[in-house]
């Protein structure tokens, strides 16, 4: 696996997100960002802290890098 460094700076608390690896989590929405740490309260897998420089996020709905 390569190392992911690039943080997505549009992360922002508000912004839904699901898990590229966890479908199974549903839906999420952002809840911090601190560094590269993201925390995103997921439908059905509660509250987890998500390293964004390993694991991109995947926007749901209108991606503001667009």
């Amino acid at each position: 696996m390569p190392n992911r460094t690039v943080i997505d700076l549009f992360l922002e608390p508000g912004a839904l997100v699901r898990h590229p690896d966890r479908a199974e989590w549903g839906l999420g929405q952002v809840q911090t960002v601190v560094g590269h740490k993201v925390t995103v309260n997921f439908e059905d897998a509660g509250k987890q802290t998500i390293d964004a420089a390993q694991i991109p996020l995947v926007y749901v709905g209108p991606d503001p890098r667009e």
